[in-house]
């Protein structure tokens, strides 16, 4: 009788923590737009922020209201209003960018949103330069051949660099356009170039950085080593073109310490995803890497990957990071990529560090970049 008491009690905690909210999004007062016929979505991180998602289309009732009716697992998510792409996303009032709403589930609940203004009706106001001097274009076009396109590439060199004939290490970084210039930065910047110039100044350990812009609409493939619903997988390539092409290249031309002990390579999301599988592949040549909230739902093949490759993974660090407001699935996937890495916790060069207020943004990996940057400089 007892175990049948405690299989019922299990059970129910088990079909609570899967139970259904349901969600009704309804739009009110919507401003004009160009559009002769307009059409509203929903594009949020229950839809990986696709802004036409016919799935998440506002329909339009019999009052004339616009709304969406769902139902999600309790939790917290974060979305905005499109009119179908993100040229034509909710905006403040004057034109002005807003940040995600965000809305935390436990109850059936009716979430009422009042749109100010579309951006797409302003003129842009693009953003100020704010790269230091210390960064530079290393190419526009830099060939890849793996992929059969070319790429922009950035380099940051230390301060002392032009003065010094030393050598330094070197990182590796994904999403380049966000690492160091807001101008470039679509969703803001990691600001890697004013950390490692403060720190510079203070004295500290200088580094040699690498910035690869992603290749857009190619980004969730690029990034990915597997097939996923995104398409087929190119991630395979472009770490053979990170290995094989660039590095060498880098290697070659800048006074680089070229072992895997001074080679890094860092990225978010899915580019959290491409470092841990390209320090898993070629772990002599990537000896360190920063996981900043890796999109390891999209891929849990990788974890397959990590077992097999963990006998030759005796000497590299590992910094994982992620935030508990990134979602439920975010802190389970990265625990369970923990675990296969560091199953006793006794590893001190493989770390996860979680942070109650951490957020998928760019200001949450600027702040923990500098915690990663002591991990490496030990």
């Amino acid at each position: 009788m007892k175990r049948f008491s405690l299989f019922i009690v299990l059970l129910l905690a088990f079909v609570a923590s899967v139970a259904q909210v349901k969600m009704k999004f309804e739009l009110q007062n919507i401003p004009k737009s160009k559009d002769s016929i307009p059409e509203y979505f929903l594009a949020g991180s229950f839809n990986n922020w696709k802004p036409n998602d016919a799935d998440f289309k506002f329909l339009k009732g019999a009052d004339g209201n616009y709304v969406i009716e769902k139902q999600f697992p309790a939790g917290r998510y974060e979305y905005k209003i499109t009119r179908g792409n993100w040229t034509k996303v909710e905006s403040g009032a004057k034109g002005n960018t807003v940040g995600n709403r965000s809305v935390k589930l436990q109850n059936d609940t009716v979430v009422k949103v009042m749109v100010l203004n579309w951006a797409d009706e302003f003129k842009k106001q693009l953003p100020n330069h704010t790269a230091s001097v210390n960064v530079k274009l290393l190419d526009s076009v830099f060939p890849v051949s793996q992929l059969g396109t070319t790429r922009r590439v950035w380099i940051y060199l230390p301060p002392s660099y032009a003065q010094s004939k030393k050598k330094y290490p070197v990182i590796y970084m994904h999403d380049g356009q966000n690492l160091f210039d807001e101008f470039t930065g679509g969703y803001g910047e990691w600001g890697i170039d004013e950390i490692l110039d403060k720190i510079s100044a203070e004295g500290g350990k200088e580094f040699i950085v690498v910035g690869i812009d992603h290749g857009g609409s190619e980004r969730l493939k690029e990034y990915n080593p597997y097939d996923s619903q995104y398409g087929k997988g190119k991630g395979k390539l472009y770490v053979d073109f990170l290995v094989n092409n660039l590095k060498p290249f880098i290697d070659k031309n800048y006074h680089t310490i070229k072992d895997a002990n001074n080679t890094s390579i860092v990225g978010s999301s899915m580019g959290g995803l491409i470092s841990m599988y390209a320090l898993a592949t070629y772990p002599k040549v990537f000896g360190k890497a920063g996981i900043f909230s890796p999109a390891f739902w999209l891929a849990k093949p990788i974890e397959e990957d990590l077992k097999n490759a963990l006998p030759n993974l005796n000497n590299n660090k590992i910094y994982f990071v992620a935030g508990t407001l990134e979602g439920k699935a975010m802190i389970r996937d990265i625990n369970a990529v923990y675990q296969i890495l560091n199953p006793t916790g006794n590893n001190k060069n493989i770390i996860l560090i979680e942070k109650a207020d951490g957020e998928h943004k760019e200001w949450f990996w600027n702040r923990e970049f500098t915690d990663f940057y002591k991990f490496i400089s030990k």
